[in-house]
């Protein structure tokens, strides 16, 4: 290595290191490695990739004490080891992946791709403190020796800092430790590395309180030491006399731990307790380790007064990241409260090192979850011991494979599923946003707001002033969020249009001294095709239609409407009913079916309670104006059935409801526009749903009482849009 530039000191330091990590890893490896990535190491060395950073600290021997860390604190093996080794030289593009597959073999080629990604997931302007970032971080590895190499390259570096680059730099570094390395780690169950890293950050960015309680122990540890021994004594003498295997152990509470508490119970040192905690490590057996636990855990709430509040039991139902012991806090010699922690030396094992000292994994494919479902199956599997080198192969997980993660252009980070769009990314930032979206930029390339979405990808989004939804951008979007908006905004386009064009047609009516009449003019609006009123209304706004003649057209089926004869509807007299057996043929329109026996008859609906498709219905018939359809449950229903019961018929619907119908609703509340607001925001997000007004008059104790007129083409739609309105805050009452 005397190519690669170090003082006499990181020579000595990296020739101890290189025998340490081949003594611990020499069985792992194939023959021949150790002198392939000497050989690799070199030529980057002579074409000066090998950058000493900011810290100016010397890269190989850096590596060599990562993969070290590695080996000895985490349990990756060979695969690990050789990707950590040559990760720079891959990325300075002097050593390929596919070179690296070749002499290596798959698995390394695999983990460098994942460091690699990695790397340039960092070069990207984000802010590492979220959740998304971790998300990203975990599907950009793809496998997890991935996370568990940066968590170790971050420990490493932190050992180092001290005394090195500049505030600014040691107080970032340290900020991302403690807020996503230090959490990575405990979810893995490394918590020897999450305390160490808690520690590290907290001394780089607190330093006064990190020194203040490190000095505050060393006072205290003759002290502290002499009452655990005082403690533990009886204990171990009553554990010896049941012929259980055991050590104990005593832990001093981490330093951060203890100045989080001090913030949270706001005292000073003193004033903390617990400092310390003891272990009684069991060999057991491993049918036999709950048993065993159980039998200290008698012993010792037998000696010493537990406290029931303070008690943990993860040996009957586990953490998810793995992590099984059972804790107990009882009163120990003067009055001072002791925790005890009761584990096995596998359980132990785990806790210290964490699930990868085992090495016994299972390949673990996303089902849907998230990293708490697939550390649940690391715990499982540490129950099925095999062969490691086959399973260390299957270590390949892909646990965010349904989410993209995409940034902004000033590095904002945020989370989509898969399958998200432009336009979907647009309306995830700002509605307004989305609604104005004319397309994108993707990493410098504009696109269409159509295009698909991949991890890592850098966003902008286009906005024109001008644009607005089109009903094909349902067919764009595919997140609830967006796709809910575009309806609501297209209802609403839809609103405006109509009410434009009834405000034209109302004035033309006018103008011509027209009467106008809401049948007549239904009727008329389905003779000419439309199977929705809407579309008439959009036709009329665009002047699809010539409002002059259709106006010629009303005014001739309002004269047929009004006359005593027959029209090509063949009206019928109440005295002229034919009867028929033939029923009538079900048709797929919203059609009223007379009496079962009757047919060729014209009927209409009447004003009076206003029925719509599914409502249970009647026929009255009528001297010379046909038959009139009334709800079961009209106002007149009970006096026209007293009085004038020969001239009832059955009425049924058939069919599918296809016509809107007009219907007037109540509302009673709390006198608030921003109920007025809510219930209007409901009816614009419905189906089929069209406001045609709304009256609202205050009375003096408070509440309001209006009426709303709405289009709906079906009773069970209005049941359910009443329902919706009844539940918005402040509305008392909604009636038809």
């Amino acid at each position: 290595m005397d190519e690669i530039l170090m003082n006499e000191a990181e020579r000595q330091e990296l020739l101890q290191t290189m025998k340490r990590l081949h003594d611990l890893v020499a069985d792992a490896m194939n023959d021949g490695d150790f002198g392939k990535i000497h050989e690799v190491l070199l030529e980057a060395a002579k074409d000066g990739c090998m950058d000493r950073g900011v810290f100016d600290i010397n890269p190989v021997l850096f590596d060599l004490q990562t993969a070290l860390i590695c080996a000895e604190e985490v349990g990756l093996s060979r695969a690990g080891i050789v990707s950590i080794l040559l990760h720079r030289c891959v990325a300075a593009g002097k050593y390929s992946v596919e070179q690296v597959a070749q002499d290596f073999g798959d698995d390394v080629a695999h983990i460098l791709r994942g460091l690699i990604r990695v790397n340039e997931l960092y070069s990207k302007n984000t802010s590492i403190d979220t959740e998304n970032f971790r998300d990203l971080l975990l599907s950009f590895a793809e496998d997890m020796r991935v996370i568990f190499i940066i968590i170790a390259d971050r420990v490493n570096l932190m050992r180092q800092i001290k005394d090195r680059g500049t505030e600014e730099e040691r107080r970032r570094v340290a900020t991302e430790a403690s807020r996503l390395y230090a959490p990575l780690a405990h979810k893995l169950g490394l918590y020897l590395i999450k305390s160490e890293l808690e520690d590290l950050s907290l001394k780089y960015l607190e330093t006064e309180a990190y020194y203040m309680i490190k000095e505050k122990l060393n006072e205290t540890k003759r002290s502290r030491d002499a009452y655990i021994a005082k403690f533990i004594q009886p204990i171990e003498e009553r554990l010896v006399a049941s012929g259980l295997k055991f050590h104990l152990k005593g832990r001093t509470k981490s330093i951060y731990s203890i100045w989080q508490k001090m913030k949270k119970q706001r005292c000073k040192f003193e004033g903390i307790y617990d400092l310390f905690a003891i272990r009684i490590i069991l060999d057991s057996e491993l049918e036999k380790e709950k048993q065993d636990c159980w039998q200290v855990f008698s012993i010792v709430t037998d000696m010493y007064k537990p406290n029931p509040k303070r008690m943990r039991d993860w040996l009957s139902v586990p953490k998810s990241n793995g992590y099984e012991s059972l804790h107990i806090t009882v009163m120990g010699p003067e009055g001072k409260w002791v925790e005890i922690q009761i584990r096995t030396e596998r359980m132990d094992e785990i806790a210290e090192r964490g699930l990868a000292a085992h090495w016994r994994y299972k390949g673990v494919k996303d089902g849907g979850g998230k990293l708490e479902d697939w550390l649940k199956d690391i715990r499982l599997a540490l129950e099925n011991p095999g062969n490691d080198e086959e399973l260390e192969n299957q270590f390949k997980v892909d646990l965010y494979s349904d989410e993209v993660f995409v940034f902004t252009p000033k590095g904002d980070l945020f989370k989509l599923p898969k399958g998200a769009t432009v336009l979907d990314f647009a309306y995830r930032i700002h509605t307004n946003v989305g609604s104005h979206c004319s397309g994108g930029r993707i990493n410098g390339k504009n696109v269409p707001m159509r295009t698909k979405l991949q991890s890592g990808d850098q966003v902008e989004i286009l906005t024109n002033s001008n644009q607005t939804p089109k009903q094909d951008w349902l067919g764009y979007a595919i997140t609830s969020k967006a796709r809910a908006k575009i309806r609501q905004q297209l209802n609403e386009q839809q609103m405006q249009s109509t009410t434009f064009a009834k405000e034209t047609l109302e004035r033309k009516f006018k103008n011509r001294k027209v009467d106008y009449d809401e049948a007549v003019m239904m009727k008329l609006v389905k003779r000419l095709g439309y199977k929705h009123v809407y579309e008439f209304y959009r036709d009329i706004s665009t002047e699809t239609i010539d409002v002059g003649k259709f106006i010629d057209q009303y005014i001739e089926a309002q004269r047929r409407e009004n006359s005593d004869g027959q029209d090509n509807a063949s009206l019928h007299s109440a005295e002229e009913f034919v009867q028929s057996q033939a029923l009538p043929e079900t048709t797929n329109k919203d059609v009223l079916v007379i009496d079962k026996n009757v047919k060729g008859v014209e009927y209409s609906l009447a004003r009076c309670c206003n029925p719509i498709y599914g409502d249970k219905v009647f026929g009255f018939v009528t001297a010379g104006r046909g038959i009139k359809i009334h709800r079961a449950d009209c106002p007149n229903a009970l006096c026209l059935k007293e009085h004038l019961a020969h001239r009832i018929i059955p009425a049924e619907w058939a069919g599918k409801g296809s016509s809107l119908y007009p219907i007037t609703l109540r509302v009673v509340g709390h006198d608030d526009i921003g109920i007025v607001s809510n219930i209007t925001s409901i009816i614009a997000k419905e189906q089929n749903v069209m406001l045609r007004s709304i009256d609202i008059k205050s009375s003096e104790d408070g509440l309001f009482a209006g009426t709303l007129v709405i289009q709906i083409d079906d009773n069970k739609k209005l049941n359910l849009l009443i329902k919706k309105i009844k539940g918005v805050k402040g509305v008392k009452n909604v009636t038809r």
